[in-house]
């Protein structure tokens, strides 16, 4: 009678070290996917930034030629330096490009880094007296 009990201790101890270590396992891999959610967390912010601000809207739906990046000189220089100027408030240890294109077209950069790069976009499509839907997409790595 009294090993039936041992043995049923003993099981139930074995089921809390083999649950204990599954939860631990389950734990560490939720931790390494955190980087990413960040990421998209910080591009999200951007966007949303430069989504509700007026002049910045109106420079993206002025640019003529699209698409067009960050690092051509046609990109509005204002939504270049508030992505900047967003990345080091935030301070976000990412390096992020930017691109502007129409609605209709993929939007991907002409070339991309080595590292894992995550992009959000937002569209942009008009304000008072401008309708030319476009989209504004970041990518960061």
């Amino acid at each position: 009678m009294v090993r039936g009990w041992i043995r049923i201790a003993e099981a139930f101890i074995a089921i809390l070290l083999i649950t204990g270590a599954l939860l631990v396992i389950i734990n560490q891999s939720y931790v390494s996917l955190s980087p990413s959610s960040k990421v998209y967390e910080t591009e999200i912010s951007i966007l949303r930034e430069i989504e509700l601000n007026d002049d910045l809207r109106r420079d993206i739906l002025n640019v003529v030629n699209i698409p067009v990046e960050d690092k051509d000189a046609n990109f509005p220089l204002s939504v270049k330096e508030k992505i900047n100027e967003s990345l080091n408030s935030l301070s976000a240890n990412l390096n992020c490009s930017a691109k502007i294109c129409s609605l209709t077209e993929l939007c991907v950069l002409d070339k991309y880094p080595k590292e894992d790069t995550y992009a959000q976009q937002v569209a942009i499509t008009a304000n008072m007296e401008t309708y030319a839907p476009r989209q504004l997409k970041l990518f960061c790595w």
